[in-house]
């Protein structure tokens, strides 16, 4: 299966072209958050991104309000929110959390998954936010990432792990054990799975 996954583009709309062109290419589309700039112009840039062509599984970034991108998404046939849900698609599992990314431990991401089963899928991780101790999340200070996702990686030992809202590691990748994480930039990358 090749994903095509996109991050913080904040409806720039040279990097919305650049994925655009790398559509067809892909099985499934996903985006990360940060599609705004503190939700300016939201129902606009949903409304682009509908158009691409392909259902997009969605989660919110810190830039959008849960709810508001639960709602919208309602009115756009090729977004599908799936914010703190497990989505099945063919032998893969896609765990999802949005928003955040400034927090070391998520107690609400690490309720959710307290009974996650894979159930002999092979799991993805999609999160905003990234797993801390990795490429992704070491700035000058240090690493600023998130545990909770850590700790998930370590037990349940995906496949993939995305996540975005660090500018600064665009198109870093790197592994969390046999699992690659990766920080896909928002004019999206293709990963094969």
């Amino acid at each position: 299966m090749k994903l095509l996954v996109f991050t913080d583009h904040h409806g720039s709309p040279d990097d919305l072209r650049k994925i655009a062109e790398k559509i067809p290419m892909a099985d499934t589309v996903i985006c990360l958050g940060d599609f705004t700039i503190f939700e300016h112009e939201i129902e606009y840039i949903m409304g682009k991104m509908n158009k691409l062509g392909k259902k997009i599984l969605l989660i919110h970034g810190n830039h959008e309000d849960e709810d508001t991108v639960a709602i919208l998404c309602k009115h756009f046939k090729n977004l599908e929110f799936i914010h703190k849900k497990v989505y099945k698609l063919g032998n893969y599992l896609f765990v999802a959390y949005g928003g955040g990314g400034f927090s070391t431990h998520e107690p609400t991401f690490e309720a959710g998954v307290k009974n996650f089963k894979p159930e002999g899928k092979k799991v993805v991780l999609l999160t905003h936010g990234p797993p801390y101790g990795t490429k992704l999340d070491k700035l000058s200070m240090g690493y600023v990432g998130n545990k909770s996702f850590t700790a998930f990686i370590k037990k349940f030992k995906p496949v993939l792990a995305v996540s975005g809202h660090l500018h600064e590691t665009f198109g870093a990748i790197d592994k969390i054990g046999p699992t690659v994480v990766i920080n896909p930039g928002p004019e999206g990358m293709l990963i094969e799975i």
